[in-house]
């Protein structure tokens, strides 16, 4: 973890092209988690200009509507209300009203929340509630609706239930922020009655960082897969020296620690991470624990891809990788040995790789506290990556017996369907805008909140796309979403598409729709634009190849009526 002086350090330096603008209003001094935000931004490559606002000034400033607040244009708002300023406020209340605090607080919260909605785009950052040990009657208090311990565990609870209801409110979880480090180092009581500061600066580095997480999520750097090692790793010992009834795994001794890290990795699994194996082994002796130990929680077909051989690891991460396509800098390798990670690191640079504890009981803790798999959204739904990277597989496997690729994709039996934006697919598309790098064409992040505004705004025309096959259902592949430049003109805003249906005809069955769609609204013309970044030159030159012509550099447009539909072999469901 860095330093504060480091953070300031790094504040200082200046950067060109910052995108993220965060305001913070708090009703406690703040000027040094700035810096410190500003700071882990820039170490992180998360440039971030951030707006610090006078403390206890969050209603002036959210119902100004000129206040500097909203003249900053922030992209995000943090929001925290400490703990040891409600604390005053508590004590200051009549006993009888004690109980209600809670209730009055939130309702307080959820009037920012709207207040800021009103401004438009403005994503809200939201601090959760450290404690105070204010046992007034002991262990007791903890029963007494109103004592303070009752009433801030009440408020955390509620802030959780009215936050999973808001799609503009991401949290930032404080609490865990002073469990992690301890409440005597995270807390500095000189420092708040001199300066009206709540976390000390030993904490703030760690506060820094979960505010960035969140930002790094919001602008689509998230981590998709886990890449692991086998022996000492997974479980115990090495399968191919002791035997697969010799590994250490189950509930009893050392294996409980490997068990209990497996139990993590399925519940990543079940919230969409692709999980692979790259191991030095022979194939069919790694293969075994998974097929038959009884106290094995993962299963092959919990594993996207297994990869075991003797070749380097190296390599193998370049396959997994290239199999899968993703980018490297959205991998984790988690390997047991130092030898592995410290060639990994030199050889692929963009992969993350944690620098594992020796003692395999801290593996766990160490890879949670890491927070590699923060995320912006959550669908809810149990959309599993594994079957559809396996059936990928397939499809590949039965490409080759083909002499053609127009025979091939005939073969497939592919049923393509697009439809107007709905309710049941909101928090899906914002998940493809935040996770969508390289299939892009302008790669603008939204949130679930921004897809429900543009679906029911008349100046946009929507669009998603699904596919399926014989092997499977690849399920919501393809984003579009067109606004209306005037009467006659639409404009392409995002164009996305999952990279596992590359090559299949659905780029082409996407702009037979929507230009289909532009025809029946009754516009002439369709305009693209293609935004370069460090991921997506494949779509270069999408829409060339699709037609359009180019009127400036990366700026292209079609008319409607000479647009002639594509062939694909993608049956459509109307």
């Amino acid at each position: 973890m860095y330093t504060f002086k480091e953070l300031r350090q790094k504040s200082k330096h200046s950067v060109e092209g910052i995108k993220s603008c965060l305001a913070i209003l708090s009703n406690v001094s703040t000027q040094f988690l700035a810096v410190a935000i500003r700071g882990y931004g820039i170490l992180e490559n998360i440039p971030i200009s951030v707006y610090d606002a006078d403390y206890n000034q969050i209603e002036m400033q959210l119902l100004d509507p000129c206040s500097e607040v909203y003249s900053f244009s922030p992209s995000s708002i943090l929001l925290w209300l400490a703990t040891d300023k409600l604390y005053e406020e508590f004590l200051d209340l009549p006993l009888e009203a004690r109980s209600d605090f809670a209730s009055s607080v939130m309702s307080k919260i959820t009037m920012y929340w709207d207040l800021i909605s009103q401004h438009g785009r403005i994503n809200i950052l939201q601090m959760n509630f450290t404690e105070i040990d204010d046992k007034v009657l002991g262990n007791y208090s903890c029963k007494v609706s109103s004592s303070f311990a009752y009433q801030i565990r009440k408020l955390n609870f509620m802030l959780a239930e009215a936050m999973e209801a808001c799609n503009n409110v991401y949290p930032i979880d404080l609490l865990s922020v002073q469990i992690q480090v301890g409440a005597e180092r995270f807390y500095d009581a000189p420092l708040y009655y001199n300066a009206k500061m709540t976390v000390s600066t030993d904490a703030l580095p760690y506060v820094a960082k979960a505010v960035i997480d969140v930002q790094k999520a919001l602008v689509g750097r998230i981590k998709k897969c886990v890449v692991l090692d086998l022996d000492n790793t997974l479980w115990g010992g090495v399968v191919g020296d002791d035997g697969m009834d010799n590994i250490e795994i189950g509930e009893l001794g050392r294996g409980h620690v490997f068990t209990d890290f497996q139990r993590w990795l399925k519940q990543l699994k079940e919230c969409g991470i692709i999980l692979c194996v790259c191991s030095k082994n022979n194939e069919e002796i790694a293969k075994e624990p998974f097929e038959k130990h009884d106290e094995m929680i993962l299963r092959l077909s919990d594993i996207a891809l297994f990869v075991a051989n003797w070749e380097d690891k190296v390599s193998n991460i370049r396959l997994i990788q290239k199999t899968l396509n993703i980018g490297m800098d959205s991998m984790v390798f988690i390997d047991d040995n130092p030898f592995e990670r410290n060639l990994v690191r030199q050889m692929i640079p963009e992969i993350e790789v944690p620098e594992l504890p020796e003692d395999p009981a801290l593996y766990l803790g160490y890879l949670q506290k890491q927070n590699y798999f923060e995320t912006a959204s959550f669908t809810g739904t149990g959309l599993d990556r594994t079957k559809l990277y396996q059936a990928e597989l397939e499809r590949t496997k039965l490409m080759t017996s083909f002499e053609s690729i127009n025979c091939y994709l005939e073969s497939l039996e592919m049923i393509g369907e697009a439809r107007p934006f709905e309710e049941s697919k909101y928090s899906r598309i914002a998940q493809l805008t935040q996770r969508s790098n390289q299939f892009n064409l302008r790669t603008v992040r939204y949130t679930d909140a921004d897809i429900q505004s543009i679906a029911s705004d008349p100046n946009y025309v929507t669009l998603y796309y699904t596919l399926r096959d014989k092997f499977g259902d690849h399920g919501l592949v393809g984003v579009i979403i067109m606004k209306k430049q005037n009467d006659d003109a639409l404009f392409i805003d995002t164009w996305l598409m999952s990279c596992r249906v590359l090559k299949r005809g659905m780029e082409e069955y996407i702009v037979n729709c929507f230009m289909r769609e532009a025809r029946k609204r009754g516009y002439k013309h369709v305009y693209g634009e293609y935004i370069q970044t460090l991921k997506n030159a494949m779509v270069k030159d999408i829409y060339k190849n699709m037609g359009f012509n180019e009127i400036s550099e990366n700026n292209y447009v079609m008319a409607v009526d000479k647009y002639e539909e594509k062939k694909i072999f993608i049956k459509e469901i109307n």
